[in-house]
């Protein structure tokens, strides 16, 4: 198969979504596919690749995020996915280059598929008008645009329920970003600790991530505190970059715990798998999550799991387990479960152990990759089935402007029904 994948974050950001396109795109790579994958670019790459990449210029838009806006070029894009000549759009994001997938995928008469990775309604204080109107606003263009692709990939089964409540008709298929499982279990547990000057043994809380707003940090670091200040063998790990590591310093120097805490910076490769085997416990509060790729990563290296119970992440965290599902988003609540990790005795954190490991067998980057192949593979049958390849050239041609001016049509009244909607909660 020839499959594009359009994406607004990838390399060399390590944010879930590009590392999800990577993985993928190896993957496919490998399997003996052929990959174009359409990103912005605004600094230099993360080298060469096994596949082609086309960066499309853009102006970054970070805002505590590794964001790009694609200058609009669309000849550049559309020239070179002709000359690709797809079997599959992939868009993975409804916005921006999401637009230009919708468009592509018309021109060429192939299946559109779109990974909902991300509940955007979270991210909205990175826009000027953060009110509960624009929330609304966001979701309905991102689940009209759903409505307008030929298959929706929901990362879990908890996400793809979401995506149907809030009306989602395409077809949706539940299928996770994998995770390399070989590399996550054999970090150096002993090495990475000593290289932190965290004794051997400390019972060691950790969380890895972007230390964004978004991701609910608040309550972690808060729990992580008061756990800290009440067990003395304890200690913290935290693994990433971002605006609200400040906040999280500050709750850790109010409690006094600034020498037993570590802060790393974002880690890749084996760093990042030695980080995860230094730790006992990972905490972990988002509430903005489709899957949450650093809990499978967890549990690759044996780590249980402490969470807030949401969407994306009760279809991983199996109370009792492989880990702790607080039902309650309190730091108050996060902050028992965290003790009661510490106390426990070393026969029930090896089953937590071992549950943990067995659950993310089922998240290597073979299973779900196999998964999305055979979701693109029934989408060409399909296909091949509605519309036998018997038109002229001319006709083509004429069939393939049909479409995209269909899809340009459907673009704009997605849009103007999500504005509507945002006119009529405004002024209520």
């Amino acid at each position: 198969m020839r499959i594009v994948m359009v994406t607004n974050n990838f390399l060399p950001h390590v944010g879930g979504v590009a590392r999800s396109v990577a993985t993928f795109a190896d993957y496919y790579h490998r399997c003996g596919h052929s990959i174009l994958v359409v990103a912005p670019r605004t600094e230099p790459g993360p080298g060469p690749l096994p596949y082609e990449v086309l960066d499309v210029p853009a102006v970054s838009m970070k805002q505590g995020r590794d964001l790009a806006a694609p200058l609009p070029v669309p000849g550049y894009v559309a020239s070179a996915v002709k000359r690709f000549s797809p079997d599959i759009i992939h868009a993975h994001h409804p916005f921006l280059l999401g637009d230009t997938a919708l468009r592509l995928a018309a021109t060429h008469g192939v299946p559109l598929v779109f990974t909902h990775h991300t509940l955007y309604e979270h991210y909205t204080h990175y826009a000027p008008n953060d009110r509960p109107s624009f929330k609304l606003f966001i979701m309905d263009l991102a689940t009209g645009y759903a409505n307008l692709c030929t298959r929706v990939f929901g990362p879990s089964a908890s996400t793809a329920t979401l995506l149907r409540r809030r009306g989602v008709v395409t077809p949706i298929s539940i299928v996770p970003s994998g995770i390399s499982v070989e590399r996550f279990s054999g970090g150096d547990r002993s090495g990475f600790r000593k290289s932190l000057d965290i004794p051997p043994d400390s019972f060691v809380l950790g969380t890895v991530g972007r230390l964004a707003h978004e991701k609910n940090l608040a309550p972690l670091a808060e729990a992580m505190a008061a756990c800290i200040a009440s067990v003395s063998s304890a200690r913290a790990i935290i693994v990433g970059d971002g605006p609200a590591a400040a906040d999280m310093q500050r709750m850790f120097s109010q409690y006094g715990l600034t020498e037993r805490v570590r802060f790393t910076g974002t880690l890749t490769g084996s760093a990042l798998a030695d980080a995860y085997a230094a730790m006992d416990a990972f905490v972990f509060t988002s509430q903005s999550e489709t899957q949450g790729l650093v809990l499978a990563e967890a549990m690759a290296a044996g780590v249980p799991v402490a969470a807030f119970d949401a969407p994306g992440v009760r279809d991983i965290v199996r109370h009792g387990e492989n880990g702790w599902l607080v039902g309650l988003p309190s730091a108050a609540s996060l902050a028992f479960v965290l003790r009661d990790a510490v106390s426990l005795p070393l026969p029930a954190r090896q089953r937590l152990q071992e549950g943990a490991r067995r659950t993310a067998a089922a998240y290597t980057v073979r299973e779900c990759g196999e998964r999305a192949l055979a979701a693109y593979a029934a989408l060409l049958i399909a296909g091949r089935r509605k519309h036998p390849s018997s038109m002229t050239i001319r006709e083509s041609a004429w069939e393939g402007t049909r479409r995209r001016m269909t899809a340009e049509w459907e673009l704009w009244q997605m849009r103007l029904r999500a504005t509507k909607s945002l006119l009529a909660s405004s002024d209520a």
